[in-house]
């Protein structure tokens, strides 16, 4: 796909994997809206590229779909979308207090909001997406491309991921039903797997943790950099016969337990 010209959105763009992608997109002559909770970054991340925000929360369908409209309507229908609307918590299936021997289980609601938000919400944008694609006539044999953020964790979860690797896994197992879903309409849909990046979920732990997690990674031995992920959405997009794929951008790392 061409990308100069054309218009993106960015779930989640305003931080970390979705701000990177945002400023690589601008960087190729693409068309940026943002959807992300904090209105502060991303306004100033939309006025620094040049693109759009819109206050979405990817749980609310009155959200996106006024988001989609508000993006639609400054910058044009969007060939690509991106999602990087995410988060996690740590929490065991059921645990016991060593100190008074008391036993709980995962509060469902907490496990409930982590599918909320990044399965079903990435669902959401997906589907909206794709139908306002569909009403595009194709560039080159494409009307567009959806590209998913799930994480290694969908793969070799850790202990107290349960809610976060069910999410993730179930972005990596609709992926290609999707694509599918989508080819006649010419629309593409991959899944990219980050391992441990350097984004804000990890800033502000101290030095030695985050050395001690960069050197879990075998090949290069560092954390990975958001541009890297960012390099990767591009390539996606740019080439046309990459469909329905599911990548691990991780350094060769598999999770350990713990």
């Amino acid at each position: 796909m061409n990308l100069d010209g054309i218009t993106a959105v960015v779930t989640g763009g305003a931080s970390g994997l979705g701000a990177a992608t945002a400023r690589k997109l601008a960087k190729n002559g693409v068309k940026v809206g943002i959807f992300d909770l904090n209105e502060e970054k991303g306004m100033a991340l939309a006025k620094e590229i040049g693109g759009a925000f819109a206050k979405v929360n990817v749980t609310s369908e009155e959200d996106v779909d006024a988001g989609f409209a508000a993006i639609r309507a400054k910058l044009g229908q969007e060939r690509i979308l991106v999602n990087c609307a995410g988060t996690g918590n740590a929490i065991k299936t059921a645990s016991r207090d060593r100190e008074t021997g008391e036993i709980k289980h995962f509060p469902l609601d907490k496990f409930e909001l982590i599918i909320q938000i990044n399965l079903i919400g990435t669902f959401r944008c997906i589907a909206k997406s794709a139908a306002g694609m569909m009403t595009l006539d194709p560039i080159d044999g494409e009307r567009g491309v959806i590209i998913n953020t799930a994480s290694v964790a969908a793969e070799d979860g850790q202990v107290g991921q349960a809610s976060y690797s069910a999410s993730k896994g179930g972005v990596v197992g609709m992926t290609l039903p999707i694509a599918r879903d989508l080819a006649q309409e010419l629309i593409r849909v991959n899944t990219i797997l980050p391992g441990i990046f350097d984004t804000p979920l990890l800033q502000g732990a101290p030095e030695k943790v985050k050395a001690a997690l960069a050197a879990q990674v075998p090949n290069p031995s560092r954390l990975g950099n958001p541009d890297e992920y960012a390099s990767l959405a591009i390539e996606m997009c740019r080439n046309g016969y990459f469909n329905g794929e599911d990548v691990r951008l991780d350094g060769a790392i598999r999770m350990a337990p713990r």
